[in-house]
Formats: C-alpha cells, structure tokens, sequence
C-alpha cells in the first residue's frame, strides 16, 4: 500500500500514527528528505507512538541511538547516516547487524549514503518541505529513488 500524505508541523504526532497503523507488519522504515524537514521530529514522534518513554534526539553524532519500547522486549532503533562516508563505515558502525533484527524497530535518516544495505522490505518515504510549516510525506519505490 503506497501512503501520501501533507500535514503541518502540529500533526506530525497523527501523521506518525498514520504511517504505523497503515504498516502495522513494518519495522524498518527510511526517511529521504532535505536538511530541517523534520525526519527527526517525525522520528520522535514514531517513539512516542511506539511506546518510547525515553528523550528521542538525533544521532547525528552517535549514528545509532537504541530506545526500549516501555513494557516490552522490543527495541527502536533510530540511526541517522548523515555522517557515513561510505557503506564500509555503516557497516562498521552496526548498521547492518540491526538491519538483520526483524521485530525491533529502525528508523533511518539520510538512508541515501549506505543504500546497497537497505533491502526491499524496508519502507522508504520521501518528506517534501512545503512552506516553514507544511510537509508532505511519500511512500517510494526502491526503483524510484
């Protein structure tokens, strides 16, 4: 099922719940989008749709930070590969062994820069900056990006 979807900065918490009950058999979903679309804050509000009780930042320095769904075994992990120079550094960083871990949860940002690690059944949207408020979400094909 393809999704798309605009809606303002405010609705971004219906917007997350939207993506997760459309995909309720999905746990690896990537995020394309520019600089300041907001794939963090749409992250952060996927967490708390999850169950997450912990503060939800961007990565951007870590790479991979790792959240526990409140009252559950399983896992968010939430990654952010603006700073992979190459496959080989996602790989070495991790990536790939949580790609391999089919009931936790991963959300990526800037997917792009490790894209031969990403397998067909991970669901990839593209998030479109409207105006300062208004966003636009996407779901794409692997062929399309």
């Amino acid at each position: 099922m393809e999704m798309e979807l605009s809606f303002s900065l405010d609705e971004i918490q219906g917007t997350a719940d939207k993506i997760l009950l459309n995909y309720p058999d999905v746990r690896h979903f990537a995020f394309y989008a520019e600089m300041g679309s907001g794939k963090t804050t749409l992250i952060r509000a996927l967490c708390k749709s999850l169950g997450v009780k912990d503060n939800v930042s961007s990565p951007t320095f870590s790479i991979i930070n790792e959240y526990q769904i409140e009252g559950s075994t399983t896992k968010v992990y939430h990654m952010d590969w603006y700073r992979l120079k190459n496959t080989a550094d996602a790989i070495e960083a991790g990536v790939q062994d949580i790609l391999q871990q089919p009931n936790n949860y991963c959300f990526i940002e800037w997917p792009e820069l490790a894209e031969e690690l990403l397998t067909k059944d991970i669901k990839r949207f593209h998030i479109t900056t409207i105006s300062l408020n208004q966003r636009e979400l996407k779901s794409v094909f692997e062929s399309s990006l």
